[in-house]
Formats: C-alpha cells, sequence, structure tokens
C-alpha cells in the first residue's frame, strides 16, 4: 500500500500544473494567503475525486440519488481512501434543528426515556417532537407559538362604541365591527374592562344561536354572532397568510406575539410525554440542562437495562465537552449557534466512529475559536490522526500549523498569482522558508501603546439575556473596541444587545452572502446597474443588452458561459460554450464597446484594472471599497462559487464600507483571513475610526485583541460559568490580569 496521496498536474481553478505527495496517516495542514489555491487542492481535487470514485461503488440505481460530482482536472489522482469532509457551510437547519437531533444524542435519550421512564409514553418516537406522537399539539412541537396580542388589539379603557377594538377589520363603523357594537347581549358604551366575566366570554367567543344585525353597501341582514377571538383565528390564525396580500399580512403581525408555547411551556412535547420521569426528572429537564451537568445525571442511572443506555449518551456528551462545549444544551437551537461552535458539532460526529484509513478533510476548523479552545481542537485532530487517519487542515491559526506532521504552503500569492505550491516541510521549516505565510509565523504580536481617547460612550445596561448576569458596560465612541472572551461567554448576545439599542449600526455578521450560480463580484457589489446605463448612453443602445441574465445573453447558454450536461448515471460534464466562447453575450452585444473595451472585457478585467477604467464615482467607490479589503486581483465576472470563505467574508465587508454609519460592529471580521491579510484588515479599521466612526469586533485572533484601543473581555468561562464582564480597558492593563484566559494567551503572544 502506498504511503502517498499523490496528484499529478492538477488545474482546478486558479492551480498551475500542481503535482504532490500527501503523506497518509498524518496531519497535513495547507497554508497561504487566502485565494492562493488551498482549497481548491484539498476540497475541489481530493475530496471532489474521493467522493466521485467511492460513488462509483454503488449500483446505478443508488447513484442516481447521490450528488454528482465532476472528475476534478488534473492529470491523475493516486492512492486516495473514503474522504469524510468537515467544511465551513453552516450547519443551518431550522427551528425544529437541535443541537441534540444534530449530534443524535437526542435519539439515544428518547430511548432511554422510553425503557426506563415513568410512566412510559410509549416507543421513541412518543418523545420526538418533530413526530405527531410526541410534539405538543398546540405549538406543533415548536415550543413557540404565534397568537394574538390581545392587550394591543384590545383598548380595555374604551367601549366598542368608542373603539375599544383597534384590529383595523374589526373596528367600530366596518361591517364586521358591527356584530360587537350591534349585539343585545352587549353594552357598546361601557368601557370593556368593566364587563362582567360572562360578558367578556359573550365578547370574545359568543354563545350557540346568538344573532346580531348589520348594516352594509348591500343593506341590512342579520347573521350568527362570531366572537372576537373565534374571528380572529378563523380568518388569521386558521389560514395561510402567505396567501394573503403584503399589507394585510403586515397588518396582522402587528397585531400577533411570538412566544413560549403555553401549553408545553417552550418543552415541544405533549402531556404524555413530559409526564415521563427518569430520577424525577422529565425529558425536557435533561435536554434543558448545560452538557456537563447532563452527563452527571446520566452516570447516577444504575438499571441493569437503562445503564448501557445512558452510558452511550454520556460518552456521546463527553465528547462534546472534550471539544470546549460543554456549555451547550441539547435543547439549543442550531440557528443560534456561532460558526465556530457549528464546525465544532459537525467534528464531534466523527470522534466516536471506529473506521481507520479514512481522510478527514478540515475547512478552518479553528474559525471562532478563543486561543485557550485552539488546543482542544488540536487534540481532537491529533486523535483522528492517531487512530491511522490522514487528516488534511485548511488553516491559517499558528498554533494549528505548529501541531502538523507536514505543510503545504500555496501562493505566492491570491487568484492569478497564485496556485502554486512555494514550500512543503515542517512548520519550523515554512517559519524559516522565506515565503509570505513563512515571514508572518516568524514575528511576535505587539501590543498598541498609544491608544485613542474616546469622545463618549454608549451604555448597554442591565443585559441579562441567555447567560449574560445583568451586564453593564460602556462601549466607548469614536475608538476600536473589541470584545473578546472564551467560545461561549457571551459576545455575541452583549453586542446584540448594543446594535438592538442602535438600529442605524452597520453590521457585518457570520452569516452566508448568499450566492448563486450567476452571482459575480460586479453583480454582488451592486455596481452592474451602472455599468449596464454607462454602456447604454456611450452605444445607444438597451441596457438590458448589456447584462447576461437579459437579452443579451448568448442563446446558447443561456447567459452561463458554459454548458452543463447530466449524463444521468455517468459524471456531469460542463464544457466552454463553443457559440460564445465562454464571454456569455451575443456576438451583436460584443461589438458595442466603451473606449475600445466590450461588456465582456469590462467583466474579465479585475478589480484593480477597472479602477483604472471607469471614472464613474458610485462605481469607483465600490471598487475601491474591494481594494480597501485586499480583493484587487478578484475579476468582476468571476463566479462568486469560486471564491474562498476569507474571500466571501471580505467581499461581505465591502459591500458594507460605503454604507453611512457612525457605529460599525463586525462579528469575526478575521475569519479566513491569512496573517498578512489581518494587517490590511486591521489598517482598514483603523481608516474607518480615523474617520470618526466608532468600530466594535467580536474576535479571538491576538493580533487584533493587541491591536485595540479598548477592550471588553467576558467569562470567566462558558455557559453558566460565563456572561459576566471580567476586565475593561487597554491592552496593555490585559496583560496584567490573572484570571482571564484572553491575557493568558496574549501574555504568551507577545514580547511582553
Amino acid at each position: 500500500m502506498s504511503e502517498f496521496i499523490t496528484i499529478t498536474g492538477a488545474r482546478e481553478n486558479n492551480l498551475k500544473d500542481v503535482t504532490l505527495r500527501i503523506p497518509k496517516g498524518r496531519l497535513t495542514v495547507f497554508t497561504g494567503v487566502s485565494g492562493s489555491g488551498k482549497s481548491s487542492v484539498v476540497f475541489d481535487t481530493i475530496a471532489v475525486e474521493s467522493q466521485r470514485q467511492l460513488n462509483e461503488t454503488f449500483t446505478w440505481f443508488v447513484r442516481n440519488r447521490l450528488p454528482k460530482y465532476e472528475r476534478p482536472h488534473a492529470e491523475t489522482l493516486e492512492d486516495l481512501s473514503p474522504a469524510i469532509v468537515v467544511d465551513q457551510r453552516p450547519i443551518g437547519g431550522h427551528s425544529r434543528s437541535t443541537v441534540g437531533t444534530m449530534t443524535d444524542v437526542y435519539s439515544v435519550i428518547r430511548v432511554l426515556f422510553s425503557r426506563h421512564g415513568t410512566p412510559s409514553a410509549g416507543p421513541a418516537t412518543a418523545y420526538s417532537f418533530n413526530d405527531p406522537s410526541g410534539m405538543c399539539p398546540e405549538c406543533d412541537g415548536l415550543g413557540r407559538a404565534v397568537r394574538p396580542d390581545w392587550g394591543r388589539i384590545l383598548d380595555e379603557e374604551r367601549s366598542l362604541a368608542d373603539g375599544a377594538v383597534r384590529f383595523p377589520p374589526f373596528a367600530a363603523g366596518t361591517w364586521q365591527g358591527q356584530a360587537y357594537t350591534n349585539s343585545d347581549d352587549l353594552d357598546p358604551h361601557k368601557p370593556v374592562r368593566r364587563f362582567t366575566a360572562a360578558e367578556r366570554e359573550f365578547l370574545m367567543h359568543g354563545k350557540p344561536g346568538s344573532k346580531v344585525t348589520v348594516k352594509g353597501s348591500g343593506g341590512t341582514w342579520t347573521t350568527e354572532y362570531e366572537g372576537l377571538a373565534d374571528r380572529f383565528e378563523r380568518l388569521y390564525l386558521k389560514r395561510d397568510l402567505s396567501a394573503m396580500s403584503q399589507k394585510t399580512r403586515d397588518l396582522v403581525r402587528d397585531f400577533m406575539v411570538d412566544g413560549v408555547c403555553p401549553s408545553c411551556h417552550g418543552a415541544r412535547l405533549n402531556a404524555a410525554a413530559l409526564a415521563t420521569r427518569i430520577n424525577g426528572r422529565t425529558i425536557a429537564d435533561c435536554t434543558h440542562m448545560q452538557v456537563t451537568d447532563l452527563i452527571a445525571v446520566l452516570k447516577e442511572i444504575d438499571d441493569p437495562v437503562a445503564r448501557p443506555i445512558a452510558g452511550a449518551a454520556a460518552a456521546a456528551l463527553e465528547r462534546i465537552d472534550a471539544i470546549g462545549l460543554g456549555y451547550l444544551s441539547l435543547d439549543r437551537e442550531t440557528t443560534t449557534l456561532s460558526g465556530g461552535e457549528g464546525q465544532r458539532l459537525k467534528t464531534v460526529r466523527h470522534l466516536g466512529s471506529s473506521l481507520t484509513g479514512m481522510t478527514y478533510i478540515f475547512d478552518e476548523p479553528s474559525v471562532g475559536l478563543h486561543p485557550r479552545d485552539v488546543g482542544r481542537l488540536g487534540d481532537l485532530l491529533l486523535r483522528l490522526r492517531d487512530k491511522g487517519n490522514t487528516v488534511l487542515v485548511v488553516e491559517h491559526d499558528r498554533d494549528v500549523i505548529a501541531l502538523a506532521d507536514h505543510v503545504v504552503d500555496m501562493g505566492p500569492r491570491a487568484g492569478a498569482e497564485g496556485g502554486r505550491v512555494v514550500f512543503e516541510g515542517t512548520p519550523d521549516g515554512l517559519a524559516a522558508s522565506g515565503t509570505l505565510t513563512g515571514r508572518c509565523l516568524g514575528r511576535r504580536t505587539t501590543v498598541k501603546e498609544a491608544v485613542r481617547e474616546a469622545t463618549g460612550g454608549l451604555w448597554v445596561k442591565g443585559a441579562d439575556r441567555h447567560n449574560l448576569r445583568d451586564v453593564t458596560v460602556e462601549f466607548p465612541t469614536g475608538v476600536l473596541t473589541v470584545v473578546t472572551g472564551v467560545a461561549g461567554s457571551g459576545k455575541s448576545t452583549l453586542v446584540a444587545e448594543l446594535t438592538g439599542a442602535h438600529p442605524d449600526a452597520v453590521v457585518v455578521d457570520q452569516s452566508s452572502i448568499g450566492i448563486s450560480a450567476r452571482s459575480t463580484p460586479a453583480t454582488y457589489l451592486g455596481i452592474m446597474d451602472s455599468v449596464r446605463k454607462i454602456f447604454a448612453r456611450e452605444t445607444g443602445a438597451e441596457a438590458g443588452l448589456f447584462s447576461f441574465n437579459s437579452s443579451g445573453a448568448c442563446g446558447t447558454c443561456e447567459g452561463r458561459g458554459i454548458i452543463y450536461t447530466d449524463l444521468a448515471f455517468m459524471d456531469p460534464v460542463t464544457t466552454t460554450c463553443h457559440d460564445c466562447e465562454g464571454r456569455r453575450f451575443k456576438d451583436e452585444v460584443l461589438r458595442l464597446t466603451v473606449d475600445g473595451r466590450s461588456i465582456a472585457d469590462v467583466l474579465e478585467m479585475t478589480a484593480g484594472q477597472a479602477l483604472d477604467f471607469f471614472t464613474d464615482t458610485g462605481v469607483r467607490r465600490r471598487l475601491l471599497a474591494l481594494r480597501d479589503v485586499g480583493l484587487t486581483y478578484l475579476t468582476l465576472g468571476q463566479p462568486l462559487s469560486t471564491l474562498s470563505g476569507g474571500e466571501r467574508q471580505r467581499i461581505k465587508l465591502a459591500t458594507r464600507l460605503h454604507l453611512k454609519g457612525a457605529l460599525y460592529v463586525l462579528d469575526e471580521p478575521t475569519t479566513g483571513l491569512h496573517l498578512s491579510d489581518v494587517d490590511a484588515l486591521l489598517a482598514l479599521l483603523d481608516r474607518l475610526v480615523d474617520a470618526g466612526n466608532t468600530v466594535v469586533v467580536v474576535e479571538h485572533h491576538l493580533d487584533v485583541v493587541a491591536h485595540a484601543d479598548w477592550i471588553v473581555d467576558l467569562g470567566p468561562d462558558g455557559g453558566r460559568d460565563g456572561g459576566d464582564v471580567i476586565f475593561t480597558g487597554t491592552p496593555r492593563q490585559l496583560l496584567d490580569v490573572p484570571d482571564s484566559f484572553t491575557a493568558e494567551h496574549l501574555r504568551r503572544a507577545t514580547a511582553w
């Protein structure tokens, strides 16, 4: 058996005939600036070919239902092993997806309660909030219910005739409102708060056989009386709001409230499931516990039948705790997890596997991790390697790189200037290599000495959401503030309180940029409309001709530039369109030029070249934003799907830079950034502050922490052991704090 994965002549994306021998059974880290070709080697070449060949082992029937992969552009790929990919894509999910369901631990807990709980509600499905036999009938297993806001709908200080019903379709004077003002059973001039219990019950629900006379444009008629609550429920709660007009939907939502389900109180389950107990605890009690507490509870179970089930659940939970997520609870919705938390939860699924000889591929697993937690991540990667697997990691973090058995550095730059292997060897060899990555590894973090003076302050007072403990803190204005702390300490919650109080803040978070197959930097930045108008003005043609999504598109490929051929059971084939030669437009459109350049020529320009070509102020402002985030090498027409995670993060930042706002809030902007790119980011943040803005950054990267004017450090740990502000002050002052994980790691990283 070969000891290496061998790649020969890889040309995927910007790779330039890359040939590599990657040692098996080792931890190999791929480094290099964003866009240098790391992901093209690891994901678009190795992972795709491994999964493609694995799929070929299945029958045609099964293959037709599996994802289809094209063969990567490479001469040969030899001695591959089955690949398991843990990428940066958010785990997503929806309101029914929780930490428990995602990790499959909840399935084990359900079996435990089914077999050992008393009184038993039935089989394991009877404890599932995603199954009709277990879900709460009131909220359908969501734990939350949308219901009428009667405090808003009904002004009890007024009488019915004086406008007590404030919901416009039911208001006094409308034909529906007459049901209440004209009823013989109600005094229309009596304030609603003075109604007897019987009168209130009649107002809301009526009684059988009750009639009321109303007038309309068609005359007068007598009809059945329908209570206010019953009418609202029939017309707006039991109907699909999406089928109504936008105006009606917006109106109804103003008179609704979304809150905890009054039936299950947020537990999601029906009464039978919640009646079952083990040692006095319901299944909802268990899933609401912090993981570390639930482990102890499960270990108390000593019943011979239940002990193996409880042990299996405890073992899975211990793996979650081992990677620093012991502060989570199983009922936590996956949509509320940070990128780093989601990344680690995807990883923990594989720790209990007995498979060996696999290739595990990770895309920047340190994303969202405090330096304290990066050490735990490193232990996890080494455990996977030591079980006999090959571990490939795309990473920028110094501590992860230092763990590698083998390092492959891509570069020397990004885009067209990258795509080559510039170093192979050990981490120590990389640090001495003289490559851009090597030079960055060799330097130490320096704490800022001269900090800016605040011009004022923005206060968050008495914050107590999630695990925050009545936090009151001032965010100084006119400076760069970094909010830091270990995962789960309350950073994002605290900053959410700040932005909630200042809705005009410019927020750049970790959400996906929402690309499509036709998205390009030009369309995402919003400059294509201006470019089309420039071409229309200069050529006298319609602006729509200069869109590859409209009338100017090549008829053969419909403006895609490529032709995708689905070969049913076989691998699909993508070829360049033979009519437009990949340029997306009709010939007659390509003959229309501005200063000798066609619209296709413009889309083939890099952002740097486009800055020299365009004089339009709006176009240049957005292109300058690309320059500010270090993406001048991107071409305007490059599909966004080909961008790396770091490039996508920066292009999203570029779209926010031209917005006007005194407060900028950035959530982990160093995600996906090479050490050299972090320097450019810091320069950009300095320009924002020097222009008179206030910048607040949630960040773990120690170079950013050291560069701050002011630091808010939360902790001391995560979950219930966090939620306190343990330090506010300058980076220099932070170095003297004894009980801060951030301070501990900053001391190690600096020359102080």
